[in-house]
């Protein structure tokens, strides 16, 4: 009753929204989870804060690394980059953006407390911040580091004056909502509705949308049922008959492209012994089978990645062999497909000591990407082929988040969105070292000396060949040890009304943004 009252207001609400030419409404599959740029290093909570706050440089939709709040910069010695900062950057309340604010951005997300996807993964390689006068600032690493300009497009900016003390709350308040960006905020209601409205001194034009509504509309039909009656201009996630359905209609244009969002399994092969495993009677193991790469690897095996992609999903994702995608840097193009094989499957399990199989819960967010809570379900179908009976608990995922971070689960379903493939690894494959930013997102706590060696190389290469031949060589040791279980790279998707729409940038890295959207005249 609450979630459909919820749904009431939310819709009376939008309907109150003038749907003039310069109103953009988006409905999109989730909303921000938080409004402090620095506190969850999440998708949804990435695209949308980006309206309002900017990074110092901006990956395009081709992947390409160009200057947004900085407008140029170069290598001044191996463990030196130096910054130029556009001087016609202002904060939406006429403050000017000078280095005093980068300074202050990479120190606060250091300290910012209790978050359940840290940004330091990208500021750990930051050794130290030099202003050297109001447009230029320094990065100086311990070490030869390549990723500088790539990490930055990953740290919204604060200012030094606004958000000194600024705690996560006030930023949901709308207290701290002010930045350097597009769009200004309006107001906030938590898993609805993010509306904004345009800024008219933005320094690059004043933007061609006058207002912005995001709305959270998680079930994917009512998202396109939305989009249908006129409630919304724009839905993300469209999927399989849907998206069919809707391209077939002259009032609506549907567009498609292969993603950076990888979705895996991630076992627990570090404990001795691990929580939600037993034998298929239901007694606790002495040991944690998922410790056992054969294991790994059969369960692995046991999934047919064509019919998951193609049947499963409707065609709305490409089977995963690897851990990073074809427009990836870093892939490794010689890795072999990983073959689905039942029999083998059976034959490891068997030489790991279980040749009945054993039982597991297999854990996953519902609501937070298309279509996975159905990813969960037949993975689950798979494993039980193979004799590891498999039982399914889904969390919305804030609970899931939650209890992932805190080693609740054997084996979870995640993903990761991305397209340097150092940062895939970094973030969820090293050994944990929070004081370094390795492995904020490894939340198995997965460890293996032979690939924290060989990325540590990479990391400090700035020769791009032979640092992507060196992540080559890292990509294979992980999916060698089956360090994840990959499943698919997830085909993004929009659809929209022509008449309010012209054109949609599409973004590999599923952005919904105004920035992206050209208005129809």
């Amino acid at each position: 009753m609450r979630r459909t009252f919820q749904a009431i207001i939310a819709a009376a609400v939008l309907a109150s929204v003038p749907a003039g030419a310069q109103t953009l409404r988006f409905g999109t599959a989730a909303g921000p989870s938080a409004l402090d740029p620095h506190y969850h290093n999440l998708l949804a909570n990435n695209a949308a804060l980006q309206h309002v706050f900017e990074p110092l440089t901006w990956e395009q939709p081709d992947g390409a690394i160009v200057g947004k709040l900085a407008s140029a910069w170069r290598i001044a010695t191996p463990t030196v980059w130096e910054f130029t900062l556009r001087q016609d950057a202002r904060f939406h309340d006429g403050t000017p953006f000078t280095a005093a604010d980068v300074a202050f951005t990479i120190a606060r997300i250091n300290t910012v407390p209790n978050s359940p996807g840290p940004f330091t993964t990208f500021t750990r390689p930051i050794a130290a911040v030099e202003v050297i006068d109001p447009h230029t600032v320094r990065f100086v690493t311990a070490g030869p580091y390549p990723f500088i300009p790539r990490d930055l497009a990953n740290l919204m900016m604060l200012s030094a004056k606004l958000h000194d003390g600024a705690a996560t709350p006030e930023f949901a308040s709308g207290a701290r909502m002010v930045g350097t960006g597009p769009y200004r905020f309006v107001r906030y209601t938590p898993g609805e509705i993010l509306e904004l409205a345009r800024n008219d001194s933005y320094r690059d034009g004043r933007p061609a949308w006058e207002r912005v509504i995001l709305r959270a509309i998680p079930q994917d039909g009512a998202r396109v049922a939305a989009l249908l009656a006129g409630d919304i201009d724009i839905a993300d996630g469209v999927r399989g008959a849907d998206f069919a359905r809707v391209a077939a209609d002259p009032r609506f244009r549907a567009v498609r492209a292969q993603g950076a969002n990888l979705v895996y399994l991630f076992p627990d092969s570090s404990r001795e012994v691990a929580p939600f495993i037993t034998d298929r009677a239901g007694q606790p193991l002495s040991r944690n089978p998922l410790r056992d790469r054969r294991v790994r690897q059969a369960l692995s095996m046991a999934i047919d990645r064509d019919a998951f992609a193609n049947r499963l999903l409707d065609g709305m994702a490409v089977p995963a062999h690897q851990l990073f995608g074809t427009a990836t840097e870093g892939r490794n193009p010689a890795l072999p497909k990983i073959p689905y094989d039942l029999a083998a499957a059976r034959r490891l399990l068997a030489e790991a000591g279980y040749p009945e199989g054993f039982a597991l819960t297999l854990h996953g967010p519902v609501g937070f990407i298309a279509d996975d809570a159905q990813m969960v379900q037949g993975a689950a179908q798979y494993f039980a082929r193979i004799g590891v009976a498999t039982r399914v608990e889904t969390l919305p995922r804030a609970p899931f988040f939650t209890r992932a971070s805190n080693r609740e689960f054997a084996i979870f379903l995640g993903s990761w969105t991305g397209t340097l493939g150092a940062n895939t690894i970094r973030a969820l494959l090293t050994t944990y070292d929070r004081e370094r930013g390795l492995g904020a997102f490894n939340r198995q706590r997965y460890s293996n000396p032979a690939l924290d060696a060989v990325f540590a190389r990479a990391l400090s290469t700035l020769d791009d060949g032979a640092r992507n031949a060196l992540m080559a060589e890292v990509e294979q040791i992980a999916v060698e040890d089956h360090a994840l279980i990959p499943l698919a790279f997830t085909v993004v998707t929009w659809a929209y009304r022509r008449d309010r729409v012209a054109d949609y940038a599409l973004s590999p890295l599923a952005r919904n943004q105004a920035m992206l959207a050209t208005p129809t005249r």
